[in-house]
């Protein structure tokens, strides 16, 4: 550890929390991804997609027709329309507040989140569950879960990006936290629609995870070299 010492004493205690937080999520979707290639979550896929329909007719969710409309409703929250409809958004408050160069940042950040998206899916090539009818329409495969993924990758990424222009810090934690509740909603709403197995909401969230906090490492590093507007406030 003696050589590592002077390393580690010009690393900030959050830059080191966030790389140590981006292995554990990217070495948590890898074990998921050799898990789910080797057959190995099947029961637990089954038992719970099973656990959210109803025991005397699986065709049918849990709830009433209007808790079904309002999971749907959610489900949107990770959908392409409005995921860049919200990020077109941030993007315009924060050039309103003359951040352009991380208004910028956040546009190339969620785009490459989408495209790593793409990529993992088409990798990966998992069929959709075919154990309950699915509540809602779907145009990919099954792993990762692109909405659970999207999500996280969006709306944290978002919520890093204002939290960083927020100086107040009951501000940028409250940005943070109702990114993570979305980001959960979105994935749980999945798999109640029977349109993803579990593993693959747990693995989109993961890897959506790990790249939204690389972006967080990103967008220190741009900024302490003067290329993105500084954090305001503290950490």
């Amino acid at each position: 550890m003696a050589p590592l010492r002077p390393f580690l004493a010009r690393v900030e205690a959050k830059t080191l929390l966030a790389v140590l937080l981006t292995a554990a999520a990217l070495w948590t979707f890898v074990g998921l991804a050799d898990e789910v290639a080797e057959g190995d979550t099947h029961a637990f896929d089954e038992s719970l997609l099973l656990a959210l329909r109803s025991p005397t007719d699986i065709s049918d969710p849990l709830g009433s027709p209007a808790i079904e409309t309002a999971v749907r409703d959610v489900t949107a929250l990770g959908g392409v329309t409005v995921l860049t409809f919200v990020t077109l958004s941030v993007m315009g408050a924060l050039a309103i507040r003359r951040h352009g160069r991380s208004a910028l940042f956040l546009g190339v950040a969620v785009a490459g989140g989408q495209a790593l998206s793409h990529f993992s899916k088409t990798f990966f090539d998992r069929p959709r569950p075919d154990l309950v009818p699915h509540g809602t329409e779907f145009v990919s495969t099954s792993f990762p879960s692109g909405h659970s993924m999207m999500a996280a990758v969006t709306w944290l990424t978002l919520a890093v990006m204002l939290a960083r222009a927020e100086p107040r810090r009951r501000m940028k934690v409250y940005w943070i936290a109702l990114a993570a509740l979305v980001a959960v909603a979105v994935g749980v709403s999945r798999v109640y629609l029977g349109v993803h197995w579990p593993s693959d909401v747990l693995a989109g969230w993961t890897l959506g995870a790990a790249w939204a906090l690389l972006c967080l490492l990103a967008a220190r590093w741009l900024s302490r070299r003067g290329d993105i507007e500084p954090e305001r406030g503290g950490p």
